[in-house]
């Protein structure tokens, strides 16, 4: 394990998976590195806020000082290709600089080769950081944090009620121009356009009528199934069930075919991990997995009563409609699977380990899916 070499973006990310929620001795076991070494590459190569706004790393600060010492020794040459570098960093990382090389250069010769002023530097060399400064810095850090965590899936306004439940007196407005300093923002996708058809079908009832409003848990269920898509093995198709009062997935189901089984599965998954007492209603759309006989007979076995979207209106089942265009949005369009045993893993991730205990909601007063749920049952 010691003879092995690892290229840059290997090492990248294993930080980035560290910073997403792995931990040390996943990572050493699942990527055959050791320990030690993945805790150098952390501190290596985290991120470090600056005063600017910016992001450095202890990497990228070793690379500017074997820059700036060729600049030292070779003046002429420096100075062109200086004026390029100085764009990318900003004068507080210069003054690091200059004060860890003092003991071997001059500062007055560092601060002209590098076109600062004395006086700045020693001004910021004496400067003593006011409340609000640190503050700010603090913030950076923990919105910066927040943000990595979330796997850059949560934008401002999820920051900023983070940012409540840890404490902090903050403005929205804040949170939005520090994150705009960092230049973070949540990763976006272009949204589903509906389309409809001229193909007649049969008429089903509507019994939900995008009424989503709940009083209770295991009152409304709704389902439904999307797409996605593997190197090795194409297209497979993932079937969830959402319960309309905790908007957590209940039931869901992954396989390489649309049939029936993958709808049924995910709603019998549902059922087994919930074990409705009460009347309970179940909304799906029109495809052929849902109007099946088999579907329907299990739903009636069970006392659930089926209700139907209009035909061509996904709004219908708006709800899981978002839940799919979220999981595509925070997680599938960002990878590409290699197969379906790659995929199924991601997606169990994303909604065991994420979706349903991490991730909080705006219509859930910015809770977790489980934390409604867990309420709800103590309230009965």
């Amino acid at each position: 394990m010691n003879n092995k070499k690892f290229n840059q973006d290997f090492k990248k990310t294993i930080v980035d998976l560290y910073y997403s929620g792995r931990s040390v001795k996943e990572l050493s076991s699942e990527y055959g590195v050791s320990d030690v070494t993945i805790y150098k590459w952390i501190k290596r190569f985290s991120p470090i806020s600056t005063s600017d706004g910016k992001t450095t790393t202890l990497n990228d600060v070793a690379e500017l000082k074997k820059q700036i010492a060729r600049l030292q020794e070779e003046n002429n040459y420096l100075k062109k290709g200086y004026h390029h570098i100085r764009q990318s960093i900003n004068d507080d990382q210069l003054f690091k600089v200059i004060t860890e090389q003092s003991d071997k250069h001059s500062i007055q010769a560092m601060c002209k080769i590098l076109e600062v002023s004395r006086s700045s530097y020693y001004n910021a060399l004496c400067h003593t950081p006011s409340n609000r400064e640190l503050e700010n810095k603090e913030l950076k850090e923990t919105i910066y944090n927040i943000y990595t965590q979330s796997k850059r899936r949560y934008g401002a306004p999820k920051i900023y009620h983070m940012l409540l439940k840890k404490g902090y007196t903050v403005s929205i407005k804040r949170v939005q121009r520090i994150m705009r300093k960092l230049g973070i923002y949540a990763i976006t996708v272009t949204k589903y356009r509906p389309y409809s058809t001229k193909q007649k079908v049969i008429k089903y009832p509507n019994l939900l009528n995008r009424d989503f409003q709940t009083t209770v848990l295991n009152q409304k269920w709704v389902t439904d199934i999307t797409y996605i898509h593997t190197i090795k093995d194409g297209w497979c198709y993932l079937a969830s069930v959402m319960d309309l009062h905790s908007r957590k997935i209940i039931g869901y189901s992954f396989d390489t075919a649309m049939t029936v089984n993958v709808a049924l599965q995910a709603v019998k998954n549902a059922y087994i991990s919930q074990n409705p007492i009460d009347t309970l209603v179940l909304h799906s759309d029109l495809s052929s997995q849902y109007t099946s006989m088999e579907f329907g007979r299990y739903l009636k076995s069970k006392g659930i009563q089926h209700s139907f979207s209009r035909k061509g209106c996904p709004y219908d089942n708006a709800p899981i409609e978002s839940f799919h265009s979220v999981l595509k949005k925070e997680e599938i369009h960002h990878v590409k699977y290699i197969d379906f045993h790659t995929a199924k893993l991601a997606i169990f991730e994303y909604i065991e380990g994420w979706y349903n205990r991490k991730r909080i909601h705006g219509s859930l007063k910015y809770k977790t899916p489980q934390q409604v749920e867990n309420e709800a049952k103590i309230a009965c």
